[in-house]
C-alpha cells in the first residue's frame, strides 16, 4: 500500500509540473532586480548587498496597448538576448520624446509597437538612449509589486524619479 500511495503522489506531482512551468513562462513570475539603474525606485539602499525581488506580470505584456507610460518592465536586451534589463517606459507608440546623449538625434518619434525606456537613475543606465526605441516583442513582463525584502512592501513603482517631461510635440 505505501508504494502505491507514493506512486500516486509522484504522478500527481509530475502532472502539475507542466502547469507550473506554463504559468511561470506566460502568466507571472518572480524576478530579481540587480544593479543601480532603477535606483531609488528599486534596490533603493545603495549600501545594502541585497536586491529587490518583484512580482512580474507576463500575460499579454507584449501587446503595445497593455503598456503605459511609467510602467516598469523587464525586457530582453536588443543588443544581447542573454541579458534582461529593467527600465521604466517613458514613451509609448506614436509619442515623440526628447533624447539625451549618446542618442544621435535630439527628438525621436516612436514607431508602432515600440516603447521608449529609461532607468530612473539617469546617469547609470543603459536604455533607449543607447539602443533606440524598444520593440514590444522583447518585453518579458511588467513589475507589479516588490515582494522582497519585506521592508520594501508597499513601495510605489509608479513614482518616477528619472527624467521628467520628455514628451514633445510630433515633428
Amino acid at each position: 500500500m505505501p508504494s502505491q500511495k507514493a506512486f500516486r503522489y509522484s504522478l500527481i506531482t509530475l502532472t502539475w509540473i507542466p502547469v507550473i512551468m506554463t504559468i511561470n513562462d506566460n502568466v507571472c513570475h518572480v524576478a530579481k532586480i540587480e544593479g543601480s539603474s532603477m535606483r531609488p525606485t528599486l534596490n533603493a539602499n545603495e549600501r545594502s548587498i541585497s536586491s529587490d525581488w518583484v512580482f512580474l506580470w507576463k500575460f499579454n505584456c507584449k501587446k503595445a496597448f497593455n503598456l503605459n507610460r511609467d510602467d516598469i518592465i523587464l525586457f530582453k536586451s536588443p543588443m544581447d538576448p542573454n541579458k534582461v534589463y529593467c527600465k521604466r517606459i517613458k514613451g509609448i507608440q506614436y509619442d515623440s520624446v526628447k533624447t539625451r546623449h549618446p542618442y544621435p538625434r535630439s527628438v525621436v518619434n516612436i514607431p508602432r509597437n515600440h516603447v521608449w525606456v529609461e532607468g530612473d537613475n539617469v546617469f547609470h543606465s543603459v536604455d533607449s538612449n543607447n539602443f533606440g526605441s524598444l520593440s514590444t516583442g522583447l518585453v518579458v513582463g511588467k513589475a507589479i509589486k516588490v515582494i522582497w525584502p519585506p521592508s520594501r512592501w508597499g513601495a510605489d513603482l509608479q513614482l518616477s524619479t528619472g527624467r521628467q517631461n520628455i514628451l514633445t510635440t510630433r515633428e
